[in-house]
């Protein structure tokens, strides 16, 4: 089941997917509220889209609640980066490069800027690991990659 707020997503998606043979259901669902019964699923999964949610805590409430006793949650998300030096870089380059490189290659400087703002405003490994954990979520880890610059969050339902 792949489940998106929008449906020109869900559409791209859909049609990826039936080239490639791929048998998916595709729901347009709000991760705040989604259309599925409590314990629905073994596993959900979300990658560089948490941190558009209007109401993170609410998600993770919810994606908690879809999940059966034993499953797992995974996130894939861009974060702030932990190394030394690197962290500056990588802030000048998200903030002043990312925009310029959307303006050239998509023509669309502003979703871009977008993208790097809300990088800079999503909480910090620690914090969103403790969201997760206040969801209801146990043995929550965080686990950098590239120094911080993109983290996988992941949780169990026990």
């Amino acid at each position: 089941t792949v489940a998106d707020i929008n449906p020109g997503m869900l559409e791209v998606g859909s049609e990826r997917a039936a080239k490639r043979g791929l048998g998916l259901d595709f729901v347009e669902a709000n991760a705040e509220a989604m259309p599925f019964a409590d314990q629905a699923f073994d596993a959900v999964t979300i990658a560089f889209g948490i941190r558009n949610v209007t109401d993170i805590p609410k998600a993770l409430r919810d994606i908690h609640r879809v999940l059966r006793w034993g499953g797992r949650f995974y996130c894939l998300e861009f974060s702030s980066s932990e190394w030394p030096g690197f962290a500056r870089l990588y802030d000048q380059y998200t903030l002043k490069l990312v925009p310029k490189v959307g303006a050239v290659v998509a023509q669309d400087e502003e979703a871009y800027r977008y993208l790097a703002e809300s990088i800079k405003r999503f909480p910090p490994m620690p914090a969103f690991a403790a969201m997760v954990s206040e969801a209801g979520f146990r043995q929550v880890k965080a686990r950098p990659i590239l120094g911080g610059a993109v983290a996988i969050h992941s949780g169990w339902k026990i």
